[in-house]
């Protein structure tokens, strides 16, 4: 469910886009502070969002730096980072941790299973740190595991785990902001569960794979009128959407 958020770069100027990717690589440069390569290998846009969304809402002091890198080794790249890339970055760890515990229950991914236990000394220590937060993703992965088994069809019950989980990473702190920001991290988490399964509903049917959208597909489909299932999905997405905006 990582990678439905990125930046539309042909909207942006060169100077937004350059200022967008300077968080990215400060996001990345955290990682890295926090758990070497195999923590910049967890490296993903949604989060590199939140980094925006909370330094704007904050306006921490940001450090600015032109660096070299592995990715860059030639030139050097415009690196933004604060407080909350540090935040982020350790949220990202124990996302991707938990995800990776989950695929491999799941699917027995090997890979999966490998980057878990390269994160896994990391993750204890994050886990200490912010050991509310680690419950809350662990227990609502758990949760949708356990709904995935079981073939759930209620939509709103799996698109509320995920919502608690983005719901939770987006408040760094208790203040004014926090239940804006739960709202925000709620509808976000359940838009992107929805729009997952609505992205992967052929494929899904094609592998025999849970998908939560299945029945609904399945009864449009019946009745030969596939495009009220797309009225569906647009309208659903729609309204967790303006939710979000508002």
């Amino acid at each position: 469910m990582y990678g439905y958020i990125v930046v539309n770069q042909p909207e942006l100027k060169f100077k937004e886009y350059d200022i967008y990717r300077s968080y990215y690589c400060g996001l990345c440069d955290a990682l890295k502070d926090v758990s070497g390569i195999k923590g910049q290998i967890t490296l993903s846009y949604d989060m590199t969002f939140l980094v925006m969304l909370l330094s704007g809402l904050y306006e921490p002091e940001t450090t600015f730096e032109m660096k070299k890198c592995i990715a860059h080794p030639v030139h050097k790249h415009q690196v933004r980072r604060n407080k909350i890339t540090d935040y982020v970055a350790k949220m990202n760890i124990l996302m991707s941790y938990y995800k990776c515990i989950d695929d491999w229950n799941d699917e027995k991914r090997v890979s999966k299973l490998s980057l878990a236990k390269a994160l896994e000394k990391k993750v204890k220590s994050i886990n200490k740190e912010f050991p509310g937060k680690a419950e809350v993703i662990k227990e609502s992965l758990n949760n949708l595991s356990k709904l995935e088994k079981s073939e759930e069809t209620n939509i709103d019950k799996p698109a509320e785990q995920f919502g608690r989980i983005l719901s939770e990473i987006m408040v760094m702190k208790p203040d004014e902001w926090e239940e804006p920001l739960r709202r925000f991290g709620d509808n976000l988490g359940r838009f992107i569960y929805l729009l997952d399964a609505y992205d992967d509903i052929e494929k899904d049917i094609k592998k025999k794979n849970y998908n939560v959208l299945k029945k609904r597909y399945g009864d449009y489909l019946t009745a030969d009128n596939i495009e009220e299932f797309d009225v569906l999905a647009e309208t659903v997405l729609k309204t967790f959407m303006a939710n979000c905006a508002r």
